[in-house]
């Protein structure tokens, strides 16, 4: 592959939805949540070292996380962690890295993906983002990844791309954030949508001509550091400039706007780990679809997600689709399918019970 591809990797989530085991303090970005002893960050961070060297993975995370990524990846430098004084979604995240890498490679190529999928075909993987890489080196296109779906999942955003047999790379033509039920189902029956990702490719030149024509406010303020990137000044000017930024995602900013938007179809056995029931999916399972984890006698019960700690026994009896969770200061008892009520559970514990339990 070229020696300029950039991987900026946004590590920034609070992972609301897999609480109480993802905390505030150190959400799941960081955690071994597959049992691999690697995080999910340190997994992303080892993908790309197939792609790319160490001193071109970079990851940009919320100022509080820096200690978790310095301690997880002694591999990068100080220049390659990015930190965010506030949560402004994915859109400031990649013009701040945009705007730095510029400064150091206009010539870069930048692929730009989430610290908190899990990748089971890594060689399929790498083949699609060979295949992104060098369309986006070649011409100027925005480029993101889709998965090809297997179910109308109504948690994802779906990608319509214009059909074009033998075409690798194909022509956006819709995006849909997360359908309900029955036009899921019809986008599956359709068979030209995809899910959407979330990870991206394009060249710096690219990227900064799309946030210079799409959305100007943020272009100038990550561009008025150019003279601040890599010196003892650039932390008060991202200060400065996190408080100026709205919170807007890259796809309501650039993507749904610009006109030479491409997606690569993909099927390298993702998951967004989105949930405690996206995690259900891809872990074992026993005869009643259970995934059991710790010491746990089960009666009458399947499809259920019962976490606990060895030493403590956990017997369930009559449960069909829950997560049972049990932690040092926090036992959860909920329908694991509804990830949505989870920030909900978090604003009552927090606002009845305090902070320390979040």
């Amino acid at each position: 592959m070229s020696t300029n591809i950039y991987v900026v990797i946004m590590a920034g989530g609070s992972g609301t939805r897999f609480w109480p085991y993802s905390r505030d303090a150190k959400p799941k970005q960081f955690l071994d949540v597959l049992g691999t002893g690697r995080s999910l960050l340190q997994m992303t961070f080892d993908r790309f070292m197939e792609i790319t060297t160490p001193d071109k993975i970079w990851v940009v995370s919320n100022e509080k996380y820096e200690g978790h990524i310095s301690e997880q990846l002694p591999e990068i430098g100080k220049d390659q962690i990015l930190l965010e004084t506030e949560k402004r979604n994915t859109a400031p995240c990649i013009a701040y890295a945009s705007y730095k890498i510029l400064k150091k490679d206009p010539n870069a190529v930048l692929v730009v993906s989430p610290s908190d999928h899990a990748i089971f075909k890594e060689k399929d993987f790498q083949n699609v983002i060979s295949t992104a890489v060098d369309s986006a080196s070649n011409e100027e296109k925005l480029l993101t990844i889709g998965i090809r779906p297997n179910r109308p999942e109504t948690g994802y955003g779906y990608i319509q791309y214009i059909s074009d047999p033998g075409v690798a790379v194909k022509k956006v033509k819709t995006f849909t954030e997360k359908p309900k039920a029955d036009l899921a189902a019809k986008f599956i029956e359709s068979g030209d949508f995809l899910w959407n990702s979330g990870i991206f490719i394009w060249s710096i030149d690219s990227i900064i001509k799309a946030f210079e024509k799409h959305d100007e406010e943020i272009a100038g303020i990550f561009a008025s550091g150019l003279n601040k990137y890599f010196t003892d000044n650039e932390r008060a000017f991202i200060k400065d400039a996190y408080s100026q930024c709205k919170n807007i995602s890259i796809d309501y900013a650039i993507m749904e706007k610009a006109e030479n938007v491409y997606v690569v179809p993909g099927d390298f056995g993702w998951s967004d780990l989105g949930s405690w029931n996206a995690l259900h999916e891809i872990k074992d399972k026993n005869e009643d679809d259970n995934v059991i984890e710790g010491s746990v006698i089960t009666y009458d019960s399947k499809n259920n997600y019962i976490k606990g700690k060895k030493e403590k026994v956990i017997v369930a009896q009559g449960c069909e689709g829950f997560l049972i969770a049990d932690f040092d200061d926090v036992l959860l008892i909920c329908k694991k399918e509804d990830s949505s009520i989870f920030r909900e559970f978090i604003t009552d514990v927090k606002s009845e019970k305090g902070e320390k339990f979040i």
